[in-house]
């Protein structure tokens, strides 16, 4: 077997695991029901999904070309997905979209900001 063949199979199976992931991101999403939940299934199964995916690509090219557009697509996944999580679990507290019975500790009670706020303010009440 030649080191093609070998290489062109690892990426294959770096693709199907890949998408098995990205899958499992979709399912989680679609069947969870609280926010925090939902963040986790979109965050870690899509960036790992990503990176496995970007990889086969790479390898399946072998290129320099595809590894230098490969890194920046990493890089960003592995920026902007926290980010992008942890964005949108601060909105949906604020909102109180959040299902508060099931938090075994409320970071967030004491310490939401509000826009110009000088000090420590909690949410407002309902």
């Amino acid at each position: 077997m030649t080191l093609d063949a070998v290489l062109d199979t690892v990426a294959l199976v770096l693709v199907l695991i890949g998408a098995l992931l990205c899958l499992t991101a979709t399912i989680g999403l679609l069947r969870w029901r609280d926010v925090p939940t939902r963040l986790h299934a979109a965050t870690k199964p899509q960036v790992l999904g990503v990176l496995l995916i970007v990889t086969a690509v790479v390898l399946s090219l072998r290129t320099w070309e595809a590894l230098a557009f490969g890194i920046p697509v990493v890089l960003i996944q592995f920026a902007t997905a926290p980010l992008a999580a942890h964005m949108v679990g601060r909105a949906a507290y604020r909102n109180r979209s959040t299902d508060e019975a099931n938090l075994y500790i409320d970071e967030l009670h004491h310490s939401t900001e509000q826009p110009g706020a000088t000090g420590v303010e909690t949410r407002p009440e309902s």
